[in-house]
């Protein structure tokens, strides 16, 4: 079963089943309050990144969120609550629908690709308007900061004089790490595992350099670099290093320059505390995968997901 986490893109960036319209006060899509609703599963670290900057630029009166089951059904995908509720996760409140699937038919009734998330709906012409994380990132950034009091509409998380330095940064460390623990994960060989876990941690090597004596991996202040990378290593304790063997080193171990990082934000920050579920992030991966976990049995540890600051 392919996994409806991980979009690997072609040479251009753009995954053949995106969708990839924006919010624009003079297109299709302008910025309304209450209009466009947010899809989110909290196992995901794709869609997590979109609901970290929707909650830190404040926009939780202004985008629903509507969270799917953690579980992956084998053929039909991400699903709602209808017939088994499960804490945290929501019906679907604009189709009634019952796997998210419908979204995308409903959007486009020929589609052919994988139905993943985040996905930004829009309630008005029932279509979604956007299913690329990192495109989501820089509308939800930016888009709506025309409904925001100043001091949110302000925040920016990748901010024009940092682009260049952002997008050098993802360059290498979505390829080596946000995507890397997945071509590692569904390796189908060991020669195809041996030569992706490596890489993982060669990615976590240089992390664990950049951030060192540093608050944030770009300049002074939190960026979309950080909250990429969050979503990613706020699991690998908990589920990569079992569920995807890449157990090499782990992060409070091994890494204590990205060990203190991350505690700094999940204790520090409310917003990355809030928005991380781990008991949703373990029911997805170990009850999902079969091919991995055959058993779908899910472990009770580690006793602490997150050590103390």
């Amino acid at each position: 079963m392919p996994d409806n986490h991980f979009k690997d893109p072609p040479p251009d960036g753009t995954p053949s089943n995106a969708f990839t319209d924006t919010i624009d006060p003079n297109g299709r899509f302008p910025p309304e309050a209450g209009r466009y609703y947010l899809y989110v599963s909290l196992a995901c670290p794709f869609a997590h990144r979109a609901l970290l900057v929707r909650n830190l630029k404040g926009l939780q009166d202004i985008i629903p969120l509507v969270v799917v089951h953690p579980k992956l059904d084998h053929d039909k995908g991400w699903s709602f609550p209808t017939h088994s509720p499960f804490p945290g996760a929501t019906p679907d409140p604009l189709l009634n629908a019952t796997y998210l699937s419908e979204l995308y038919f409903k959007s486009k009734p020929d589609y052919e690709g994988r139905y993943t998330v985040p996905v930004l709906f829009d309630s008005k012409t029932h279509t979604i308007v956007n299913n690329e994380s990192p495109l989501l990132l820089r509308i939800l950034d930016s888009a709506f900061d025309s409904l925001l009091p100043p001091e949110k509409a302000q925040l920016r998380f990748s901010p024009h004089e940092l682009r260049k330095e952002i997008d050098e940064f993802n360059s290498w460390s979505a390829p080596g790490l946000s995507n890397g623990v997945y071509r590692a994960g569904f390796s189908m060989s060991q020669e195809s595992y041996d030569t992706n876990v490596p890489k993982v941690f060669e990615t976590l090597d240089k992390l664990e350099k950049l951030i060192e004596g540093k608050e944030y991996f770009i300049g002074d202040r939190l960026t979309e670099a950080d909250i990429r990378m969050y979503t990613t290593l706020i699991r690998f304790d908990v589920v990569y290093q079992f569920h995807f063997k890449c157990n090499m080193k782990s992060i409070r171990h091994d890494y204590p320059n990205l060990h203190l990082w991350l505690r700094c934000l999940y204790w520090n920050n409310p917003v990355f505390r809030e928005t991380m579920d781990f008991d949703h992030s373990k029911h997805n991966y170990f009850a999902s995968h079969k091919q991995i976990n055959p058993t779908g049995i899910i472990p009770l540890g580690p006793r602490q997901p997150i050590e103390p600051l």
